[in-house]
């Protein structure tokens, strides 16, 4: 597929485009993924969302000796106990990113409905953790919140797991992991724009030169977290390769119609609604990769983070 047209764009996002396709054009390289990462995301560290609970844990790895998961943890300030959880994966394609880039989307839903967040720092390919590093991470971090409800002030019976693009994909992968594990009850997940599928098969997954996520950067990310697997890649890696949907959590999700993403999240919507799986899903037309966070105060942009919001406050009354 050739380089989506302007006109392919929601008039909302145009103005955007130029700058989005210079992300994609850096993310492409891995000089720009570790620029990103040092200016954009390490600044952000520490960082705390004004008018809540700020903390931070640190969770021992099961899998790797001596290494520590830290994790934030965030509550509405005032909220007693115990409260629901959720279990937050950043995104970056696997490869980067800190639990701190999505205070925005924490204070939304914490203003809608009394919530603990726990969001991991899980390790990241580009630092040199690939598959499974950052998955174990994620899978030890929910283990500690039911394990450790008490001390977190929260709920040990249902959780939520939910994410964006490649936190997304980590959502879907943690979630198949932990239903198949019995080691806890997921209420719901949300993988919102989720990068599920390595295979890159789709047509959508052949856009060159869309804003902010394209074919290349998608390769070089998933090359960067499985290229050590030589072609033998399980389902958790790549959640679009399960078959067998049934039993999943209810589902809420929505994506763009000018980003590679598209075709395999609605493809994996599709599947769960076919195993009986409850879902809320919305395509946003002329929507490209991460657009609400690139232009959030543009009205396609608000429409997204208001149905994301009332998806999640909607289940949340349902399922909890």
């Amino acid at each position: 597929m050739t380089k989506p047209p302007k006109s392919s764009y929601h008039p909302d996002l145009r103005r955007g485009v130029g700058p989005g396709r210079a992300v994609t054009w850096i993310a492409r390289r891995r000089w720009g993924l570790r620029m990103m990462q040092r200016f954009a995301m390490r600044p952000l560290v520490g960082n705390e969302i004004d008018g809540f609970s700020n903390d931070e844990i640190f969770i021992p790895s099961t899998t790797t000796p001596g290494h520590s998961i830290r994790a934030r943890v965030y509550k509405p300030s005032g909220a007693t106990g115990p409260l629901p959880a959720m279990l937050y994966v950043h995104g970056g394609g696997y490869q980067m990113g800190v639990p701190e880039q999505a205070h925005a989307f924490f204070e939304d839903l914490m203003q809608r409905r009394d919530v603990a967040i726990v969001a991991p720092a899980y390790r990241l390919s580009l630092a040199g953790h690939p598959f499974p590093a950052g998955l174990d991470d994620c899978f030890d971090t929910i283990n500690h919140m039911k394990s450790h409800a008490a001390e977190l002030g929260v709920r040990n019976d249902k959780f939520i797991i939910a994410g964006h693009s490649g936190g997304g994909g980590m959502t879907a992968a943690l979630t198949h992991r932990v239903v198949d594990a019995g080691v806890v009850e997921v209420a719901f997940q949300m993988p919102i724009y989720p990068m599920l599928d390595h295979r890159m098969q789709t047509e959508s997954a052949q856009m060159v030169g869309s804003a902010v996520w394209d074919r290349r950067t998608n390769a070089m990310a998933w090359d960067n977290y499985l290229g050590h697997l030589g072609g033998n890649v399980p389902e958790y890696a790549s959640p679009a390769l399960r078959q067998d949907l049934s039993g999943l959590p209810p589902t809420i999700s929505w994506v763009g119609t000018v980003e590679p993403f598209k075709d395999e999240t609605s493809a994996y919507i599709d599947a769960l609604e076919a195993a009986g799986v409850p879902t809320r899903f919305k395509l946003f037309e002329g929507g490209f990769h991460g657009f609400e966070i690139m232009s959030p105060k543009v009205g396609i942009s608000e429409e997204a983070i208001q149905f994301q919001g009332s998806a999640f406050a909607e289940f949340y009354d349902h399922y909890l």
